[in-house]
């Protein structure tokens, strides 16, 4: 058996393993409302912000993890690590398994994306608290290495910024507050190899935290939590204000804001839904069809209970798991343990009256998760919940899993789940590519969800993608994506569903720019900080194979010096293509 499969199964079996000597609650209602556990282990930071990679694994990045240098038991400043209950770690939710790390900076309160090659961006973070002050340190931390090092800086500080990640693979920062205290106004561009742009002024002042959404026409949508929602065109860095009004007259404070599924069908149309916020809280949602000739928020089905501090998780079927929170800021008095499924997969705004979807009952989950908790989708098609911090220096260290109806049976049983025998590790924008699986003939569906990163409420580059295929005799001919607006690039979740709407446990994906006309294609790239020692250590995130292509780029910040030869750990010898080009005290060769 191929080991790639192998260990993919053994992901689907274990997982059930550990759920399964859980006390289950409500069996004959799973296939209705799912099931919660709590599972046997607990979280030993606070995990303000999470994103799962492509090994599987949770990156949890707590910084001083809300735990003011002022207060007792709390870290006194850099590092922030175990011996002080903090810093970082990498989880394997599968077994349980705990990896921690030390931090040289607060990263507390920082944005992070995961970039097209694996390794998660974290921009931003804490200099100080109350007031509270932002980092302009920015850091790459590389899961073939488990290592953070740090980019060039940012022009100002961010503190409590968005990152979301464009169609070509750069990522753009915005919002937050400064090293002095002030709202970060401008947007900053990440390209992977050249680092940060410069500052391109907004010229209005966003919300900390802004609900960010790239569009399919590759412009950038902001829904929120302000009643006054804008695009911003990154080809012109210009901005349109006053796009549409929310009918919701509150500031939708730490409610959350989720892009439907972009699907063929649908003719990959734009649709946002917001979802609760403000203080004290509200149980409504608005749908925005972006796509309309002119667009504006609508009223949507209500949330069972009113939500602040949520969470919103796309499952592989399109439905919408509302999760968390409670009416009031912060209370555990008022808590919102009663979760809700949104369908909003036949959601359309042009008819009388509008067809809204439907919303059911999600089950109840355990306990409070409230500031700072977070959620993510699994591979294994489970939603992973943790976190909750309502008072400093404490926070929920347990951890929740739900399992949707979809893995249930009408007796409570666990449906049998469809395989993927074989599947690509990268697939490039609108070729084909091949899926192997003994349940072809049953496929109805075939979903990219793009990996989560999560903190705040929000999940920042939250995306599903509907893929086209057909069926062949053991197994799909599938379609990629159009283009990097629709599916930036990136790794992914490769779900099958069958036509009882039971998904797969996801194989992993990267999806890449399309091949060059000479047929070379993007695979990784990596950096090492200038030295002047005449080596430098560079560790790619995934491992070279036969016939991949290096270029190397060298450069140096005098007029004087010069790079006479480049040879690699493997003895190879690279010849000058470019260069030197020079510019204001700067020189490259490539």
């Amino acid at each position: 058996m191929d080991g790639r499969i192998s260990s993919r199964l053994s992901y689907a079996f274990v997982s059930w393993l550990v759920l399964a000597t859980l006390a289950p609650l409500g069996m004959a209602q799973s296939n209705v409302t799912g099931q919660w556990s709590t599972l046997p282990y607990v979280m030993p930071i606070n995990p303000v912000h999470v994103a799962l990679l492509s090994s599987g694994n949770i990156l949890v990045v707590a910084g001083s993890g809300n735990c003011a240098p002022s207060q007792s038991g709390c870290p006194s400043g850099p590092p922030y690590g175990p011996p002080n209950n903090s810093g970082a770690l990498l989880l394997n939710p599968v077994t349980g398994a705990i990896t921690q790390f030390s931090l040289s900076w607060d990263m507390f309160c920082n944005g992070m994306v995961l970039l097209q090659d694996g390794t998660a961006l974290i921009d931003g973070g804490t200099i100080q608290y109350d007031p509270f002050y932002g980092q302009p340190q920015a850091s790459i931390f590389n899961p073939a290495t488990n290592t953070f090092t740090n980019t060039a800086n940012m022009a100002d500080g961010r503190w409590y910024p968005n990152l979301t990640t464009l169609g070509d693979g750069s990522v753009m920062a915005f919002s937050g507050l400064n090293e002095d205290g002030g709202t970060n106004t401008s947007v900053e561009f990440y390209t992977i190899g050249s680092g940060w742009s410069q500052e391109y002024l907004a010229g209005w002042t966003p919300p900390l935290y802004p609900r960010m959404h790239l569009l399919p026409n590759g412009n950038v949508f902001y829904s929120g939590p302000g009643t006054s929602s804008a695009l911003f065109n990154p080809a012109t860095t210009a901005w349109t204000l006053d796009v549409a009004n929310t009918n919701y007259s509150g500031t939708r404070t730490y409610g959350t804001s989720v892009l439907l599924p972009l699907t063929p069908a649908n003719n990959y149309d734009p649709m946002i839904t917001i979802m609760g916020g403000h203080n004290p809280a509200t149980n409504t949602t608005e749908i925005i069809d972006m796509g309309a000739a002119n667009p504006k928020w609508v009223y949507g089905l209500k949330m069972s209970e009113a939500r602040i501090e949520m969470n919103a998780v796309i499952l592989p079927n399109g439905e919408i798991l509302a999760v968390g929170g409670s009416v009031d800021d912060e209370d555990t008095n008022t808590l919102s343990l009663n979760a809700d499924l949104f369908n909003l997969n036949s959601v359309n705004l042009n008819t009388t009256p509008p067809n809204l979807g439907t919303v059911t009952s999600a089950g109840a989950n355990a306990t409070e998760r409230l500031y700072h908790s977070v959620a993510l989708l699994l591979p294994n098609a489970t939603v992973w919940l943790a976190g909750g911090n309502p008072e400093r220096g404490t926070y929920n260290n347990t951890i929740e899993i739900y399992q949707p109806p979809y893995l249930f049976t009408s007796t409570g049983a666990l449906a049998t789940q469809p395989t993927i025998t074989s599947a690509p590790s990268s697939i490039s924008y609108g070729n084909t590519f091949t899926v192997d699986t003994p349940n072809a003939s049953s496929i109805s569906s075939v979903v990219l969800v793009r990996n989560g990163t999560v903190t705040h409420a929000f999940g920042m580059d939250q995306r599903m993608v509907g893929l086209n295929f057909t069926v062949g005799s053991g197994s799909l001919t599938v379609t990629a994506p159009p283009n990097g607006n629709i599916a930036p690039p990136g790794y992914y979740m490769l779900f099958i569903l069958n036509s009882s709407g039971v998904p797969s446990v996801a194989q992993m994906v990267q999806v890449l720019p399309n091949a060059m006309s000479n047929g070379i294609s993007f695979i990784q790239v990596a950096s090492a900080t200038p030295r002047s020692t005449a080596t430098a250590s560079v560790t790619y995130a995934a491992a070279q194979t036969a016939g991949d292509l290096n270029i190397v780029a060298v450069g140096w910040n005098d007029t004087t010096s010069t790079v006479q030869s480049v040879k690699d750990s493997a003895g190879n010898s690279y010849n000058l293509a470019v260069g030197p080009t020079k510019g204001t005290g700067l020189q490259e060769s490539i």
